[in-house]
């Protein structure tokens, strides 16, 4: 990568270099509406089994750990 196109970025204020960031991430991620629907499904399915009983939940503080 060009070093001087790195250093104008780190020149940029921190707001600046987030801005571009954004532009950058945002050219590179492309939804993918079918890996989308996937999710969709089986959070529908997850939330069905748990309404059956078919299934458990966890509290919060137990998966993520007590917050001090």
């Amino acid at each position: 990568m060009d070093k001087a196109l790195i250093d104008s970025v780190l020149q940029l204020k921190p707001a600046e270099r987030m801005r571009l960031l954004n532009v950058i991430y945002g050219s590179l991620e492309r939804p993918d509406t079918a890996i989308d629907e996937i999710w969709y499904d089986e959070a529908e399915r997850r939330l069905a089994a748990y309404k059956a009983g078919n299934v458990q939940g966890i509290p919060g503080e137990q998966v993520l750990g007590k917050r001090q």
